[in-house]
């Protein structure tokens, strides 16, 4: 009786409270918000940067007390700056994925390392996030000291899914810039169904997850928060994700170093941040074929590839650091 009261009482009333570590806004642009979330108990002095995909979005970092990598990061001693790229307008459509590195990214990275008084930063990309992070990582000037992805795609030589579509676009068969132009802007729904379609392209297993277990009140708080999130994609701008196609997908010159980002070379060789690249073994999204070799082009001495147990979201929602990132950053990031 009590699952089933507990099933219908998530379906009947979705809405929960996310996003509950204290923080405030440090810098603004357009629709974007630099968040900071001090540590109550500072130890390091390097604070941390992150950066979420533009699909999602971010407070998946920061579901719930006890159910936050945010928190994590705070409790275990780490100032923590979030930047939020807000939900884009019809108006957004001319942002490219060059313009979110050098005029959101980079500029939030420059008031972190100006609001800290640090030296240097840590920036942890995550999903697209992460694929953004390298591209700027790949012609910043600002001092990175370690480089953390997280199951982000890097490397375009391979397409998991949709495999045919993307060997059309790569022959040139298949071109999708006049429609990405004459839209402007993909709506969210497109960008759910395109997830969905890779992941569950029948939508009844987590409820299925959720009847098994909706006795439990802890299981369906965090159930409701993490279908919240599943179900609030947000819009794409036409330019951002025809460069993407076009320079990644198609082209794959960021590994191939033929990269410019605002006519500048963005070459994996001029990343020397200690560097740790995380892929999750069942992940759907993200394969460990797409991120492993970019440890092969970087230029830094401290780099590591870690294949973890898990799925695409898993080391987003895990309660506290997960093992491997406990041990690495600690010892990277210059104890106070």
């Amino acid at each position: 009786m009590k699952r089933w009261q507990g099933f219908f009482k998530a379906i009947v009333n979705p809405e929960i409270e996310v996003g509950l570590t204290p923080r405030s806004a440090v810098w603004k642009k357009n629709k974007a918000t630099l968040w900071y979330y001090p540590s109550p108990n500072k130890k390091y002095s390097i604070p941390l940067f992150l950066v979420y995909s533009l699909v999602n979005q971010p407070y998946i970092l920061d579901m719930a007390p006890g159910n936050s990598m945010i928190e994590s990061f705070t409790e275990n001693g780490f100032d923590v700056y979030l930047l939020d790229f807000g939900i884009p307008g019809y108006e957004d459509q001319d942002i490219t994925a060059s313009d979110y590195i050098v005029n959101y990214i980079q500029k939030g990275v420059k008031r972190a390392l100006r609001h800290s008084d640090a030296k240097e930063i840590t920036i942890i990309g995550y999903c697209l996030g992460g694929t953004l992070a390298t591209m700027y990582a790949a012609i910043a000037e600002e001092p990175i000291k370690n480089l953390i992805l997280s199951v982000s795609p890097v490397d375009f030589e391979t397409a998991p899914y949709f495999d045919k579509l993307a060997q059309a676009t790569k022959e040139g068969r298949l071109d999708f810039t006049n429609l990405l132009e004459t839209t402007g802007i993909i709506p969210a729904k497109m960008i759910k169904w395109a997830m969905r379609m890779v992941t569950s392209p029948i939508y009844f297993t987590p409820y299925l997850s959720l009847l098994n277990k909706a006795y439990d009140d802890e299981y369906v708080d965090k159930w409701k928060r993490l279908n919240k999130w599943t179900s609030e994609h947000i819009p794409f701008t036409g330019a951002a994700m025809k460069e993407l196609i076009n320079e990644l997908g198609k082209e794959n010159k960021l590994i191939n170093g033929e990269l410019y980002i605002h006519d500048k070379k963005a070459d994996l060789k001029n990343i020397h941040a200690n560097l740790l690249v995380i892929s999750t073994d069942l992940d759907q999204l993200v394969v460990k074929e797409q991120n492993i070799r970019v440890i092969d082009f970087v230029s830094s001495n401290d780099k590591t590839f870690s294949l973890v147990n898990g799925g695409h979201t898993t080391l987003a929602t895990d309660k506290g650091l997960p093992s491997f990132l406990s041990e690495w950053l600690p010892q990277r990031s210059d104890p106070l």
